[in-house]
């Protein structure tokens, strides 16, 4: 079945770098945009950065770009997000994310993985 694990997540302070990995098993990752997705205490899912099953397109929402970079190793069957210049606003669990085709424009995610916590705090 469809496995998504991630890590690297943890508490560090503003301005800070964290790199998060999913490692994945189960599927023909190749085939397959992927996204990280985060929520925060007592508000919506997010979606924070999506890739197309290559990796020639991406995509952030507007409070990350610039600070974020996902990306992909297809031969790893991993997902990754470089975090930058944290800020508080950023704390919350991050979940890799899987679409259901190779590109993600219209679709909807159809599995996440177990999340990893990601505190920004001084």
């Amino acid at each position: 079945q469809v496995q998504l694990v991630e890590s690297g997540g943890g508490l560090v302070q503003p301005g800070e770098s964290l790199t998060l990995s999913c490692t994945t098993s189960g599927f023909s990752f190749r085939h397959y945009a992927m996204s990280w997705v985060r929520q925060a205490p007592g508000k919506e899912l997010e979606s924070v950065a999506r890739i197309t099953n290559g990796g020639s397109s991406t995509s952030y929402t507007d409070s990350v770009k610039g600070r974020f970079t996902i990306s992909r190793d297809n031969a790893k069957n991993t997902l990754y997000l470089q975090m930058n210049m944290l800020r508080p606003e950023d704390t919350a669990v991050y979940y890799c994310a899987k679409y259901p085709d190779p590109v993600y424009s219209g679709r909807t995610i159809e599995q996440r993985g177990q999340g990893t916590q990601v505190t920004v705090s001084s």
